[in-house]
């Protein structure tokens, strides 16, 4: 049977873990707040009013598509396709193709920098191996002009971070509402979580400090993990409507 990505290939085991699936998760809700193009995703009043959810959705879309059998894989990147398509019949515009793009920059650079925060470099040709999977995935959409290298991709990723990206009204209103939704104790998680994850341009638009409370943190959490103890932080920090959504994302064993 052919799969969308190869077996073997390090992003299924990028995304084969819930432990790194959530720090890409983290570092997307960032970048999502504070993207020029997120009024699209207030039009459909979904963002605003579920931003966990919907941020999940975005990222379990991904994570179902890599581990897919191939034909699968391209039906469901169709049916984003199409999804994105009828939006904007609703609202009479057209979605701007760097819109779509910074979505997979950010799948893209937050693979590797959550793998490697919690596991380990990535070689070159490791780096190239997740380019390759999500630009198939943009391909598929109809994307042009997408990197072909992985340092052509660090540069079109700088170019987005310098100019589509803004703290506005959008910004302020999601923040809040993730802190509504997670509780005090876990938005401050959250805020640290995405200062240890988040490029420099993010974190100070943002007015991020540039030091994460938590980095001292990663090494005990690798601990706890190695000895099967993680479980105890997750069921302790993580909110209890998406326990079992986390935990079904685990296909390689961790």
């Amino acid at each position: 049977m052919k799969y969308f990505v190869d077996k073997n290939s390090v992003v299924r085991e990028i995304w084969g873990k819930s432990d790194t699936i959530l720090l890409v998760f983290v570092g997307a809700s960032a970048e999502f707040a504070l993207n020029k193009a997120v009024d699209w995703l207030y039009f459909t009043g979904k963002l605003p009013n579920d931003p966990l959810g919907r941020l999940f959705s975005t990222v379990n879309y991904a994570r179902a598509i890599v581990f897919s059998e191939h034909q699968s894989a391209l039906n469901a990147i169709d049916n984003i396709t199409t999804i994105h398509k009828s939006v904007e019949e609703k609202r009479g515009k057209t979605i701007p193709d760097w819109a779509y793009k910074d979505v997979l920059f950010m799948l893209i650079y937050y693979s590797v920098k959550s793998f490697e925060t919690l596991e380990r470099p990535l070689s070159p040709l490791e780096k190239q191996e997740v380019l390759k999977v999500f630009n198939n995935v943009g391909e598929r959409m109809g994307l042009k002009d997408l990197a072909k290298t992985y340092s052509e991709f660090e540069k079109a990723r700088q170019n987005h971070l310098e100019n589509h990206l803004q703290n506005g009204a959008h910004t302020k209103h999601l923040y809040k509402q993730y802190r509504k939704h997670l509780g005090l104790m876990r938005y401050l998680l959250l805020i640290e979580t995405q200062i240890l994850l988040l490029p420099n341009q993010v974190r100070n638009l943002l007015s991020f400090r540039k030091y994460s409370f938590l980095t001292p943190s990663v090494m005990v959490y690798k601990i706890f993990r190695q000895f099967k103890l993680d479980w105890i932080l997750k069921e302790a920090l993580l909110p209890t409507a998406y326990k079992a959504d986390i935990k079904r994302l685990n296909i390689i064993s961790e």
